[in-house]
């Protein structure tokens, strides 16, 4: 009687995993993704106002400081993934981050509204000294630091409540990313019209004060969800598994090849804890690291796996995308800093209504908030009865489009740009 009953506890206790994870446990992730990018993109179109017109900052260097921020935001980024990844879960990786977040937003929020904690204009690049500068910049430091451990950390949670070797799932987990898209663009057009409106035309402090109470929402949200969650356990790295490669790979570079790629080393099915890789033919250099030297046993650092070094090659393959989104955030950068900036010494009257120039990112988001519903809910399931792919399209088919519209909008707005510098120089003669 008493196996019986155990053997039914099991039962319900798997029954009750089987039902985690899904798009029930995502929608707390939507939550805190809307109202974390309604902060975030508040900030990233209005500080470089800020800046100027509080801490005195010149134009340029507002703007440096402004990139150097948002630079330093996405590399920070690579820190949440890698302690995600092989010391914390990713659960508890955006709590901890979103806690410096939060408190870093608040030493913000407390700086805009102290008048004593401005500094004076000095008519230089920066007026920033002493424990006005140390608080300014401990506050951006810890603010870049825990949007980076969050942003690292996010979407690859949300990408762990779904299974990728289910069929059903892994096309779940395809629109959980542009649902995922659409919740944060939802967030980002808050941000830049009414969290915006409040910063420029009531006080910095007040915009400040509520992007703060909204991503404090958003983490106590995240964190109430957690019955719901598939939290997997941290295992190795993917950095440390590409250093490794590089590494034994330039310490056998004097080692010949093998004939056979069978003769490289790899795990056995049942010590395998991810799932193979076929070997590729392409830089070989690679598969060096691959060699077992005789009377040598087995160990990081000594020796890699076929499957860790295909790993590295198909990163080392996916480098020129990479490299070519480079121009894309160029553009937004752009949109984020001088386009503000120009866009301030315009008319920003809509009627009665003043218009804050740091608005003006909310008309891409607005084309996004209403193409990513259509592409979800019409595109994909045309496109998929024909290329059976479980997104429609595969990602870097959606990459060239992108850049290929982001050349085009960028061609669009050195247009716009110098016909409104000739009709400025035209108005001062």
């Amino acid at each position: 009687m008493e196996n019986q009953e155990e053997t039914e506890e099991l039962k319900l206790l798997a029954e009750w995993k089987r039902k985690k994870g899904g798009f029930r446990a995502s929608m707390f992730i939507f939550v805190l993704s809307a109202l974390d990018n309604m902060g975030f993109v508040a900030n990233m179109v209005s500080l470089v106002l800020y800046f100027y017109g509080v801490m005195h900052f010149d134009l340029s260097s507002s703007a440096n400081t402004l990139t150097n921020f948002m630079g330093s935001t996405f590399l920070l980024s690579l820190v949440g993934g890698f302690i995600s990844d092989t010391y914390l879960n990713r659960f508890t990786t955006c709590l901890i981050f979103g806690s410096l977040e939060v408190l870093a937003l608040a030493m913000v929020t407390f700086q805009a509204a102290s008048d004593h904690l401005h500094p004076n204009a000095c008519g230089k690049s920066s007026c920033m000294k002493g424990g006005i500068g140390f608080m300014f910049y401990t506050s951006l430091s810890l603010l870049a630091l825990g949007i980076g451990g969050v942003r690292g950390s996010m979407a690859a949670f949300g990408a762990d409540q779904f299974e990728e070797k289910d069929p059903n799932e892994a096309k779940a987990l395809a629109s959980f990313f542009n649902w995922l898209l659409l919740s944060s663009t939802l967030g980002a057009i808050t941000g830049v019209t009414g969290v915006v409106w409040v910063s420029t035309q009531r006080a910095w402090h007040w915009g400040f004060f509520i992007i703060t109470i909204a991503s404090s929402i958003g983490f106590v949200t995240l964190a109430l969800g957690k019955p719901f969650y598939r939290i997997k356990t941290p295992g190795d790295s993917p950095i440390i598994r590409i250093a490794q490669v590089i590494v034994v790979a330039f310490k056998n570079r004097k080692l010949s090849e093998p004939g056979s790629h069978e003769e490289l080393y790899e795990m056995s099915d049942k010590d395998a804890t991810v799932e193979k890789i076929v070997h590729t033919k392409q830089m070989r250099f690679l598969d060096k690291a691959a060699i077992l030297q005789e009377n040598m046993k087995p160990q990081p650092w000594k020796v890699c796996t076929v499957t860790q070094v295909e790993e590295v090659k198909i990163l080392t393959r996916m480098l020129p995308i990479v490299a070519s989104t480079i121009i894309m955030n160029t553009c937004l950068a752009q949109l984020q800093t001088f386009s503000v900036q120009q866009g301030n010494t315009m008319n920003l009257k809509l009627g009665s209504f003043t218009v804050p120039a740091s608005s003006i990112p909310v008309i891409p988001l607005i084309f996004i908030s209403i193409l990513v519903p259509i592409y979800e809910l019409f595109f994909v399931p045309f496109a998929r009865k024909i290329t059976n792919h479980p997104s429609g399209i595969t990602q870097l088919q959606r990459v060239g489009v992108g850049l290929v519209l982001s050349v085009i909008s960028m061609t669009v707005a050195g247009i716009v740009e110098v016909k409104r510098r000739d009709q400025g120089n035209h108005l001062q003669v």
